[in-house]
């Protein structure tokens, strides 16, 4: 087999803090279309990390404390980088995110460069405060980023791993996602969209639309 030839080699990464409920089903749903799972245990103080820790094709990285999506996100793609890794698909451990379209995301990614998950074609279980904010952060990103950004604040995401050295995040919140596309951006790599489900169980959301919202706008006020 020659290198034009070779099958593409992916891996998720998966941030969690106190998923319990929810972790070991994620997990399960993820192994089948990846060649391993990184998990970032953002300082969790339940039993999530115990639940996994026998799962082989995974490897966990702790923080000793909460610190942040943003930051754990930093720290799984730090990794992944320094791995022989194509692609590298990014999804919550909540149940939000289903693994079963992460063969859609590795299609997209070997035409564009940035894959994200757009929820935005089905509002219905989404809530209301939510659709306001990812309007509003999807429509200054567009703008700001001069690309046609469908849904900023999703994190069901896959990405090429060649390019992501020169746009990791330095946030440690959410508003570290919409970094990733600011800077993504203004290297000109090309984005694509994967349409995803809107879904919404009996887990509780971390992320404040509201707060997420103001760090946006200040994160895209600070940037040039």
């Amino acid at each position: 087999m020659n290198k034009s030839e070779r099958r593409s080699k992916t891996c998720a990464l998966i941030p969690i803090y106190n998923e319990e409920n929810f972790i070991f089903e994620v997990i399960n749903k993820t192994l089948p279309f990846v060649d391993k799972i990184f998990v970032v245990n953002d300082g969790s103080t339940d039993n999530s990390v115990n639940i996994i820790k026998d799962i082989q094709k995974i490897e966990i990285i702790n923080h000793s404390n909460n610190q942040g999506k943003g930051k754990a996100l930093f720290t799984g793609l730090s990794r992944i980088i320094n791995d022989n890794f194509d692609f590298v698909i990014t999804l919550d451990g909540d149940l939000q995110h289903d693994p079963s379209y992460i063969p859609h995301f590795i299609k997209a990614l070997e035409k564009y460069d940035f894959v994200i998950g757009n929820r935005l074609n089905n509002l219905k279980d989404m809530p209301l405060q939510r659709i306001a904010s990812n309007k509003i952060t999807s429509f200054l990103i567009s703008i700001k980023s001069g690309k046609k950004i469908l849904d900023s604040q999703s994190g069901y995401r896959g990405f090429k791993v060649k390019y992501l050295e020169k746009y990791l995040p330095t946030k440690n919140g959410y508003e570290a996602e919409s970094e990733m596309i600011l800077k993504a951006a203004k290297l000109n790599l090309s984005f694509g969209f994967v349409d995803i489900p809107t879904i919404y169980g009996e887990e509780k959301s971390k992320m404040s639309p509201f707060k997420t919202t103001f760090n946006f706008i200040r994160l895209i006020l600070s940037r040039s």
